[in-house]
């Protein structure tokens, strides 16, 4: 309940702060009767408030074509049903978009998930919004990593990541720009930095790879390594998101294998028994 009422709050000040944005045209037009003491003076002052509304608007979506893809998003995020679903297909567009070019391996990849996770029958429905969400110039990442936030705990919201991080890998490789998206995302759902870290080296494989998933630098003694296996192995258990669905599920066990991997790689390597 707590969550959903910070979430509930939060789309309060974010409806305050609309509303706010759109005064200037009254108090300009009060400003105009005192100054031109006459109806010429109201309609003048009601005029320009009323640009500067507009303006205000446009800077609060965050772009000239954003306001109606803001708006969009809060219609669809305010329906229980729908809400978290909404969530993962913009930023699940966010990363398709990332490099410029949509791929069809990687719609194949959402849609499975989403099938999987919210059942066949409502496929077509996630589509829909994920092509709205395609189309538009921006997406209102702030908002919707605030409003993920709000309803759950770290441990999902890396699970999210990793959903991302496929959907980036669908075509076999990482881009760079997917990855300066997918780590501005994390930021906004304020993942720690080395989980962040973690998850990219499970999917983005360089000559450190393994040490990074666990968290570490190959200078890393024996004790630490260990101790980081550990924490890891805490952390990406399955059972943290065991209230999600199957395809949650699927992921947080295929990261908790990497995280295995990466161990006995490291102990092979360095002859730890």
């Amino acid at each position: 309940m707590q969550k959903y009422k910070k979430t509930t709050e939060a789309n309060f000040f974010l409806y305050l702060r609309l509303k706010i944005q759109n005064v200037f045209k009254f108090i300009f037009a009060l400003a105009g009767l005192l100054f031109f003491q006459n109806f010429s003076g109201i309609f003048i002052g009601f005029i320009i408030g009323s640009v500067i509304d507009n303006m205000k608007l446009i800077n609060l979506s965050g772009g000239e074509n954003s306001g109606d893809v803001f708006d969009y998003y809060r219609q669809h995020s305010a329906r229980s049903s729908e809400d978290f679903a909404t969530m993962l297909m913009a930023l699940s567009a966010a990363v398709m978009k990332a490099d410029g070019k949509p791929l069809k391996v990687e719609l194949e990849y959402i849609k499975n998930f989403f099938a999987h996770q919210f059942g066949s029958q409502y496929a077509h429905q996630h589509l829909q919004v994920l092509k709205h969400f395609l189309g538009v110039q921006q997406i209102p990442l702030e908002q919707i990593c605030a409003d993920i936030r709000a309803r759950t705990q770290v441990e999902v919201r890396i699970q999210l990541l990793h959903y991302l991080f496929g959907i980036a890998r669908a075509d076999g490789y990482v881009a760079t720009q997917e990855i300066s998206v997918l780590r501005r995302i994390a930021a906004l759902l304020e993942i720690p930095a080395s989980d962040f870290e973690s998850v990219k080296s499970m999917f983005h494989r360089d000559v450190n790879a393994d040490y990074h998933v666990l968290g570490i630098e190959p200078t890393a003694t024996e004790e630490d390594i260990k101790k980081a296996y550990r924490k890891m192995a805490v952390r990406y258990h399955p059972d943290k998101v065991v209230h999600m669905g199957e395809e949650y599920q699927k992921g947080a066990k295929e990261k908790f294998q990497k995280v295995q991997e990466a161990y006995e790689n490291i102990k092979k390597e360095k002859g730890i028994s």
